[in-house]
């Protein structure tokens, strides 16, 4: 079964890591993904852009609107993702908990609905 992995953080706190921490942190991500390939698990998974670079699209009354940024109120923003596939939710929850984020943020375990 698939799941993606998604990494949470506070987007502020993350860009004012000292350039070793994130260095180290950039390695840390580079050994997870390589156990997540030797496992078989890997599916895929990306880095995201700052939310000051997002774009916000939605259509209300059939008119499409274009907004700068996302507008959620929250104290974690999306930076990340991991695409995976083991065998069941507990495997989830135990790839995410080896994340290198799992310490500073939040990772959400969410099963892909297979179209």
């Amino acid at each position: 079964m698939r799941y993606l992995l998604m990494i949470h953080g506070d987007e502020s706190k993350m860009n004012s890591v000292p350039a070793d921490a994130a260095s180290q942190m950039t390695k840390d991500h580079g050994a997870y993904a390589q156990a997540l390939v030797k496992a078989g698990a890997m599916q895929g998974g990306e880095r995201l852009r700052p939310t000051s670079d997002a774009t916000s699209v939605r259509v209300r009354n059939g008119k499409t609107e274009v907004l700068n940024g996302p507008y959620a109120e929250t104290r974690e923003q999306l930076g990340g993702y991991y695409m995976i596939d083991v065998p069941d939710r507990e495997t989830a929850l135990s790839w995410a908990a080896r994340c290198p984020n799992a310490g500073q943020g939040t990772l959400e375990v969410r099963p892909i609905w297979e179209m």
